[in-house]
C-alpha cells in the first residue's frame, strides 16, 4: 500500500525567520550556516510522511489553539499546521526566546 504524501509549503513568514537564522549564523561561519540550514530543512521535509508527528504547541494549546504543531531541532522549534494534503510552516523560532509572546504577536495581526 502506498503512504500518503504531504506537500511541505513554507510560509513567508518561516522563509523569512529561515533566512535570518542562516544569515547570522553565517556572520561567524558559512559552513556552519549551511549545516543548520540543512538540518532544518531536512527535518521539516520528513513531515512529507508523518506530519502528526510534532507535538500540539503547549504555548497555544493553552488558549484553545490546537491546529499548530512543533518539531524541536534544538534551539529552534518549528511551528506548522496541517491543512488537507498539505502543511504548512509557519514560523522557525529560537526556543531560548519567550515563544508565547513571538507566537501571539504573530496570530494576532
Amino acid at each position: 500500500m502506498a503512504s500518503r504524501r504531504y506537500r511541505v509549503i513554507w510560509t513567508e513568514t518561516a522563509a523569512r525567520d529561515l533566512e535570518e537564522i542562516v544569515s547570522y549564523i553565517a556572520k561567524d561561519s558559512q559552513q556552519q550556516a549551511t549545516k543548520v540550514l540543512r538540518k532544518l530543512r531536512g527535518k521539516t521535509a520528513t513531515l512529507r510522511s508523518t506530519p502528526s508527528r510534532g507535538r500540539v504547541v503547549p504555548e497555544l494549546a493553552e488558549f484553545g489553539l490546537r491546529a499548530w504543531r512543533e518539531l524541536i531541532v534544538s534551539p529552534w522549534r518549528v511551528i506548522y499546521r496541517v491543512e488537507g494534503r498539505s502543511v504548512l510552516v509557519d514560523s522557525v523560532l529560537d526556543g531560548r526566546r519567550d515563544v508565547e509572546d513571538v507566537l501571539m504577536q504573530r496570530l494576532l495581526r
